[in-house]
């Protein structure tokens, strides 16, 4: 059992709680692919996702590679995200 997960959060989520909920389940999907694809290091570079305005921020320990950028752009363009190509990302080492 994989224990350190990423913090999860967004922008207005005291007012619109849905977006914490829509942020499990993308993060959920994002695994599912990284998963099927055997891609082991996925999780373990993962450091925070956030939810701005429908943006998803995804912030890693180290530099991804192209292929867990394009998990993330599936999951958020899915109908369990917010359906857009609206996926930035951001690396921040640990202690940084």
């Amino acid at each position: 059992m994989y224990l350190d997960h990423p913090k999860i959060s967004a922008t207005n989520s005291n007012t619109e709680p849905d977006r914490i909920e829509r942020l499990n389940r993308v993060y959920g999907y994002a695994l599912a692919v990284a998963d099927l694809a055997g891609d082991q290091q996925f999780l373990g570079k993962l450091s925070q996702l956030h939810d701005h305005k429908g943006t998803l921020i995804v912030v890693w320990f180290e530099e991804p590679s192209e292929d867990q950028k394009a998990f993330w752009l599936k999951a958020w363009m899915s109908k369990v995200g917010d359906e857009s190509a609206q996926v930035e990302h951001e690396v921040k080492p640990p202690g940084a």
